[in-house]
């Protein structure tokens, strides 16, 4: 009795005629003009990094835990998780569901997303340290939870202080200098 089983089809080399010794044969799978990306080193859309960051901001201020909001999705934690990063894409149907759940609307996740398609394409003259930090501060669960209980002190004296002491613990002067 024989048993007939599949090899996987090897790449045959395509000869090409190049001025340029150094590159190395393209195979018949290859597409002519198309670059090569190595796909582990794929770095996620900064598009999809600002939804993911927006979505991890809301699900933090209604005080949602991933997993909670994954059960209310019927996905598990690790996928909300990827989706905070931005490591996977939110479809629409998704993320349209997100917004039900967190109680904002659909245009909530892109707010800003203009910014950071400046930052790649049209940067210009533009002075490093343009704030960007800041909005990821905000987004850290110090800077949501700082913020929360800062709006809570009604006394304007306590708050001048509070600042003056961090800013203090932090070493810079009043004018930003050290």
């Amino acid at each position: 009795m024989y048993i007939l089983t599949r090899t996987p089809k090897k790449r045959r080399p395509v000869a090409r005629i190049s001025s340029d010794s150094s590159e190395s044969p393209e195979t018949e799978n290859d597409v002519p003009g198309k670059e090569k990306t190595n796909s582990a080193v794929k770095k996620p859309n900064p598009i999809d990094v600002h939804v993911g960051s927006r979505l991890r901001l809301r699900r933090m201020l209604v005080g949602m835990s991933q997993e909670k909001l994954g059960d209310r999705m019927g996905l598990t934690f690790q996928q909300i998780q990827k989706y905070e990063k931005g490591a996977n894409r939110i479809g629409a149907s998704r993320l349209y569901h997100l917004s039900r759940i967190l109680d904002v609307p659909v245009q909530f996740f892109f707010e800003d997303a203009s910014r950071h398609d400046q930052d790649q394409s049209l940067q210009g003259f533009a002075e490093e340290g343009d704030g960007g930090y800041l909005i990821e501060f905000v987004n850290s669960r110090e800077g949501l939870e700082l913020n929360r209980y800062f709006v809570r002190i009604a006394d304007p004296k306590i708050r001048r202080r509070i600042i003056d002491l961090v800013r203090s613990l932090s070493g810079l002067e009043a004018d930003g200098s050290k």
